[in-house]
């Protein structure tokens, strides 16, 4: 396992050829997949003061897009990824960041050594979240934060016990997410969630009701978007989403798109 960086092999390597898109997580870059981009850009923009001068641990860093937003206002950004190709892409595109490859039920990261823990739209994706969620409890200084993000079960895989995504091993609702969190032993300081602003309202009634519906039925049948809908979803924007604080009352979060938690380690 590889615990820290080799700045010197980067030299001379390509930075910009751009992370595969495999279905399992979304990448910047791609005017079709921009729609699910922004939906989990507005995520990383919405944490950047409760990142600013702290230690950041992201679990799940995928592309590492993320992380490098997060490492222009933190004091230093690690991350912690299972995947091979997604860490060397990592290594290769954003060497500010330190990247370590390694199970996320078991962080190569020391007990209480780092002040937040990032974990957006990845905990959908593991087989054993209790223990994830004790290893977050475990490197978190005492009242350091974790901050999760994943999709809202009830409108995601609406009326369904077992995921659409195939990647997903277990949606969580609002309840579901907070019963896992507080069982692990955080308190539960905010629940937030993400809506389709104003302009992405609009979209969804000019295709139909859902600007979602309509980019998944044209991909599942496998067709061409019309250029219309193609030059929607790509001028869709981070700031076209809704941040919303359910916990003090501005949203229902049952019908959030996704849940964002913001999580304290006593």
């Amino acid at each position: 396992m590889t615990l820290h960086n080799d700045s010197a092999a980067h030299e001379a390597v390509d930075t910009e050829t751009p992370l595969a898109l495999t279905g399992e997580r979304t990448v910047p870059g791609i005017a079709e997949e921009n729609y699910w981009f922004r939906r989990h850009e507005i995520a990383y923009t919405s944490i950047l003061d409760e990142c600013r001068g702290k230690t950041v641990l992201e679990a799940g860093s995928g592309e590492g897009y993320g992380a490098a937003m997060l490492a222009t206002v933190a004091d230093s950004v690690t991350c912690v990824d299972y995947d091979t190709s997604a860490v060397e892409h990592t290594r290769r595109r954003y060497p500010e960041l330190t990247v370590h490859q390694g199970n996320l039920i078991e962080l190569p990261i020391a007990d209480a050594s780092v002040d937040v823990v990032v974990n957006f739209q990845v905990i959908e994706h593991l087989w054993d979240q209790p223990q994830f969620i004790a290893e977050c409890l475990r490197v978190l200084r005492p009242g350091g934060k974790l901050l999760i993000s994943t999709p809202n079960r009830i409108t995601f895989s609406p009326g369904r016990d077992t995921p659409l995504n195939p990647f997903h091993t277990r949606e969580l609702n609002a309840a579901e997410l907070t019963e896992l969190l507080v069982d692990g032993g955080f308190g539960v300081e905010t629940m937030y969630g993400v809506y389709h602003g104003a302009a992405i309202r609009a979209l969804d009634e000019k295709w139909g009701g859902s600007i979602i519906d309509a980019q998944i039925e044209r991909s599942l049948a496998g067709v061409p978007w019309p250029d219309e809908l193609a030059a929607d979803v790509a001028a869709i924007a981070t700031d076209d989403f809704d941040v919303l604080d359910t916990t003090g009352g501005d949203g229902d979060i049952d019908t959030s798109l996704d849940l964002f938690a913001v999580a304290v380690r006593p």
